[in-house]
């Protein structure tokens, strides 16, 4: 029987991962294997690919014949150069930074959370910054020129002709006195 060392396409439409199989080489690809002996997925970066070596040296040991795209992942894992005797049997394989645990990422969220202000929004509109402006910094208001102008207003005119002064005062200016 002529085996085959091939890869076996798994995944859904534009995400596919594939297993690294043995099977007869008359089978369909995704049809029946003999053994199924890694794994391949493309889309990482850098791609995942893992491949059990003693598995792999055995079937190229008694004839399984791996495909172009096989042979490239065993070249990547060494396994080739194992096979065949040739130097660099480390192979090049580049491992992903391993990833952080769920909950410690999310014990560090929560941590960053707490560090950061408090006065909401990082980016606030116009109309909030004025008031929040105007509370950090009230403005000082001058009622003895208004009071000063009005007596003097009074005693230039007579008092069929004194104009009525409505002195109109700020809301935050009336909130800072109280304080």
């Amino acid at each position: 029987m002529a085996t085959k060392i091939r890869l076996m396409r798994m995944g859904k439409i534009r995400t596919p991962y594939y297993r690294i199989v043995v099977t007869d080489s008359r089978k369909a690809r995704n049809g029946l294997s003999i053994e199924e002996i890694g794994r391949y997925s493309p889309g990482q970066e850098p791609s995942y690919i893992e491949v059990n070596s003693e598995r792999a040296l055995y079937w190229l040991g008694v004839g399984a014949l791996p495909t172009s795209a096989v042979e490239a992942i065993l070249k990547v894992t060494g396994d080739w150069q194992k096979h065949k005797g040739l130097p660099g049997t480390e192979g090049t394989l580049r491992v992903a930074a391993p990833r952080v645990h769920k909950s410690v990422a999310y014990e560090a969220a929560v941590h960053n959370a707490m560090n950061e202000p408090k006065e909401g929004a990082t980016t606030l509109k116009k109309k909030a910054q004025e008031k929040l402006a105007a509370k950090s910094a009230p403005a000082v208001v001058e009622e003895a020129p208004v009071v000063e102008a009005v007596v003097e207003a009074a005693v230039e005119t007579p008092a069929e002709e004194t104009p009525v002064v409505e002195a109109v005062v700020d809301a935050p200016a009336e909130e800072a006195a109280a304080e």
